[in-house]
């Protein structure tokens, strides 16, 4: 089974990213579902079932204190210049985010899963470049980028990091919560 950990958004972060996915509607971009979004500390890519357990159990244990997470800037990897993954960023309180993250890896470790080499960089994905874009259609999303209003600083109380389990269909990704439900 294919496993990652997340945290959950509130109901109005999703409407702003909808929003933010409406004003690049022109664009050669399969829009990611707004049900399915989430906020991934560490993926974790394909697991045996008898994990889940042990999983849950460690991320019991990470304490879990109140801090509020906000939407930022939206930008595109690996960059405007040549998008293939469009997110909106994370603001607010992202040194407790980036804290919180290095206790999930930690946390997963013991069982095998080792923490990627790249920083963490704290996103949310909206939606990835088809691919049979063109050029000038990557440079004119680029452009739109830089002038699109991002979305509204939305807020929220990050809850507890939840074990998803993802399953590759043909319309897309379809997550299933494994562990614990954000309050």
């Amino acid at each position: 089974m294919r496993l990652f950990i997340a945290l959950d958004l509130a109901e109005s972060a999703r409407a702003e990213l909808v929003a933010a996915q409406t004003r690049l509607h022109d664009h050669p971009v399969r829009w990611a579902d707004p049900a399915g979004m989430h906020l991934t500390l560490q993926f974790l890519g394909e697991a045996d079932e008898a994990l889940v357990p042990p999983l849950l159990t460690a991320l019991a244990a990470i304490p879990v204190g109140p801090f509020q997470l906000a939407l930022g800037e939206l930008g595109a990897f690996p960059n405007a210049s040549q998008p293939r993954i469009i997110w909106a960023g994370v603001a607010g309180d992202t040194a407790a985010l980036i804290r919180l993250q290095r206790a999930v890896t930690q946390a997963t470790a013991p069982l095998g899963f080792i923490p990627e080499a790249r920083p963490f960089k704290p996103h949310l994905t909206l939606g990835r470049i088809r691919q049979e874009a063109h050029p000038a259609q990557l440079h004119a999303l680029g452009v739109a980028l830089a002038r699109v209003a991002p979305p509204a600083p939305s807020v929220w109380e990050a809850g507890r990091p939840t074990l998803f389990q993802s399953t590759l269909t043909a319309r897309g990704a379809v997550y299933t919560r494994l562990g614990f439900e954000s309050p």
